[in-house]
Parts: structure tokens; C-alpha cells; sequence
């Protein structure tokens, strides 16, 4: 069903960053919604400010400080903790549609989307419909089953570059098992990734540029040894004179990057 799903859902939703609808979440108004009658310009003045003073992430706060105590950070993934953006973070109750709803009542858009999977938007009743009848069957495995070949067909039939798919819990398995899979077939060692670019949390991507635009790469994370960064090399992104000065100076397995950069803000690709 999530192909057809997929081609005949309109995507006018967006889709969780942490933003606030207006001043219209406590009211109940979302943009979007159409209003029975439309209030006075100095109604909806009052209406704007009500509803923001009512905003409060009180529950939010008892929660995390709970949290801080029980997790690293309170998280269990460092960006959701909010250190490199300022601000505290909110702890989400629900999702339904492009919006997600937290513990104190707030309603916002959500322009994440699980990173992903939630391209249909959340909850959606076809792709509720799926998970329960596969939750019938049971929860894990732990064995091939039949509906590994069905989605690697329809990863395959989707993507025309690629031939054969290996299925991963995370995206820095998939990018662990990538970087043996190139260093094995052209039998060599370094790769090259962009500053600012993520690829998951291994050892070996973990590295910050040196002072130089194209520079071998330098551990950036406590507890990284020098070792594990050696055959990773770091080019500036949008910059492809960087890049050919590292594969002239290398013998480079694999060049990696995001389509488009989202960890250091939304950077988009140029064409040359």
C-alpha cells in the first residue's frame, strides 16, 4: 500500500523543529484551518496575544530535569538536547498528521518527520493498517522473512542506481558498513566527507577540519582516538576545488555527503 500512498498523498503538509504555530496553538486555530467567521483585525490582535501568554513548557521542564538524571544529557540523542541551539528541549505526547503535540498541551508543525519515515505524515490510518496486521505476525524474527525481499524490491525499483540493498537498524550502521564495504573493493583507505556534513556517530566520521580548506581530519569528540580519524579526509562543502585537490594528493576509496546539509543548517547543493 505505501507506494500508491505515497503517489497519491499531497504532501501540503511540512513537516518538527521546534516551531511554534503562531500564537494560534492555544487558541485551537492552526494555519491552514478555515475559520467560520473571520474576527476583527483588533479581535485577533487580542486573540495572538491571549494565546501566546498562555504558552507554558512547564511539564516539559519536570520531565527533562527527571530525564538529566537517568540519561546522558537527559537524551538519547545529543542534538535533542538542544546544547548547540540554545533553549530547552520539548518532550512530545503525540503526532498526528504534520503536527506534533507535547506534554504540556502545545500544538506545532512538524517539519521533521522522524527524519524521515513519516513522509506520509504520523498516524496515518494506511500505514497504521500495515504495522497492525505485520504486528500479527509478531514484533522480531531475528531471521529473514518474505517482507525483506518485498521492500529491497521497491528500494531497488525506486532508486535506479542501485542493484542490491543491505537493511540496517541505523544510519551509522548503514555508514559503517558502507565505508568496509568501499575500502574493501578498491583497496584503499581513505575516504572524503564534507565539514558540517553527519553520517551517524562512528569513530571513523567524528573528525573537524584542520586550518587548511582541505585538511586531513582531526578527532572532535572526546574519547576519539587520533588513530580512528587517520583515513578520513574533510573538503569544504560547495567547494569541488577542495575535493580535487584531495583526490590528487590521495588515493581516495569513497567520496561522502549529505544531498543536502542539515546537521549546520540548511545548506543547499550548487551545481558546480
Amino acid at each position: 500500500k505505501i507506494p500508491s500512498l505515497l503517489r497519491s498523498q499531497k504532501m501540503a503538509w511540512s513537516a518538527m523543529s521546534v516551531v511554534l504555530v503562531g500564537g494560534f496553538v492555544a487558541s485551537g486555530l492552526v494555519p491552514g484551518q478555515q475559520q467560520q467567521q473571520q474576527p476583527k483585525a483588533a479581535s485577533r490582535r487580542r486573540l495572538y496575544a491571549a494565546a501566546v501568554s498562555e504558552f507554558s513548557t512547564s511539564k516539559s521542564a519536570e520531565i527533562m530535569a527527571e530525564a538529566k538524571e537517568l540519561m546522558p544529557g537527559g537524551v538519547s540523542s545529543p542534538v535533542r538536547a538542544f546544547k548547540s541551539v540554545g533553549g530547552d528541549p520539548v518532550v512530545f505526547e503525540s503526532v498526528e498528521g504534520a503536527y506534533a503535540m507535547d506534554v504540556d498541551g502545545n500544538k506545532y508543525i512538524d517539519y521533521v518527520g522522524t527524519w524521515g519515515p513519516a513522509i506520509c505524515g504520523h498516524s496515518h490510518p494506511e500505514v497504521k493498517e500495515a504495522l497492525v496486521e505485520a504486528l500479527k505476525k509478531g514484533t522480531s524474527f531475528g531471521a529473514p522473512s518474505l517482507n525483506e525481499n518485498i521492500l529491497a524490491k521497491m528500494v531497488v525499483d525506486a532508486v535506479p542506481s542501485v542493484e542490491m540493498v543491505r537493511f540496517t537498524n541505523s544510519g551509522t550502521e548503514a555508514c559503517m558498513g558502507m565505508l568496509r564495504l568501499v575500502r574493501a573493493y578498491t583497496e584503499r583507505e581513505k575516504i572524503v566527507k564534507f565539514e558540517g556534513c553527519y553520517h551517524g556517530h562512528a569513530d571513523g566520521f567524528l573528525v573537524q577540519a584542520g586550518s587548511g580548506v582541505a585538511t586531513l581530519g582531526l578527532p572532535d569528540s572526546p574519547g576519539v582516538p587520533a588513530g580512528a580519524t587517520a583515513g578520513t579526509l574533510v573538503a569544504t562543502y560547495n567547494d569541488l576545488e577542495s575535493v580535487e585537490a584531495l583526490l590528487k594528493d590521495h588515493e581516495v576509496a569513497a567520496v561522502v555527503l549529505e544531498p543536502v546539509v542539515g546537521n549546520s543548517g540548511f545548506i543547499p547543493p550548487t551545481e558546480a
